[in-house]
């Protein structure tokens, strides 16, 4: 049905995160914007599956804090139901597709029916979404690709566990490295992600390599 064994990743491109105006900025978002835009409407067009991923948190959520170390806690962000917590325009699906929450388990029909779609919502409560959804390592089962394209925020927290939680299971992984940006004061991740074979590569690349 889709672009054979190729899945975009779309990590996070939520307004808390994009926009200056977000709880949780990630400072230059907004210059990669162009570039998402252009990644979603390659992946339209050349009929690409897409996983959108999303923090969602409630006032509970462990990786919240009133006093943040800005390391492995963070000020409030994407709110279940708020604004902050909704994608940018550039990446926001159009159509009406599956979201696979974090606080529910979804059985193997559930799962074989939401791989169905395009374009498929992964709400999570971690940084990582294989931790902070439970359900998402059998949905990537259900699609069973073997090349994934990540691309989204923030580099060195939320792509850095895409990334390799997805080497870590087996599939070539490719960063899209100008459709990315990190938050300040954390390491990036470059280093580890050259000895898990994960390789960094420019949207003009994408092209070429779906050409």
């Amino acid at each position: 049905m889709f672009t054979k064994d190729i899945l975009f990743w779309n990590v996070d491109t939520q307004i808390d995160f994009m926009s200056p105006d977000g709880k949780l900025y990630a400072p230059g978002a907004e210059e990669i914007q162009p570039t998402l835009e252009a990644i979603t409407k390659l992946a339209d067009f050349n009929n690409i599956q897409v996983i959108n991923t999303a923090d969602y948190h409630y006032s509970n959520s462990a990786e919240l804090s009133a006093n943040p170390d800005f390391v492995n806690t963070f000020p409030e962000h994407c709110m279940a139901n708020s604004i902050g917590a909704e994608y940018i325009n550039e990446t926001r699906p159009k159509e009406i597709c599956p979201e696979i929450l974090w606080n529910k388990i979804y059985n193997e029909t559930e799962l074989s029916e939401a791989a169905k779609s395009r374009n498929i919502i992964i709400r999570k409560d971690a940084f990582d979404v294989f931790e902070g959804n439970p359900n998402t390592y059998s949905l990537l089962k259900q699609i069973n690709p073997t090349t994934v394209f990540v691309y989204g925020v923030t580099t060195n927290v939320c792509v850095d566990c895409a990334a390799v939680g997805l080497a870590e299971r087996g599939l070539k992984v490719y960063v899209i490295e100008d459709a990315i940006k990190e938050l300040p004061n954390i390491p990036l991740p470059f280093d580890k992600w050259d000895d898990l074979g994960i390789t960094r590569i420019t949207y003009e690349k994408v092209i070429e390599y779906l050409a």
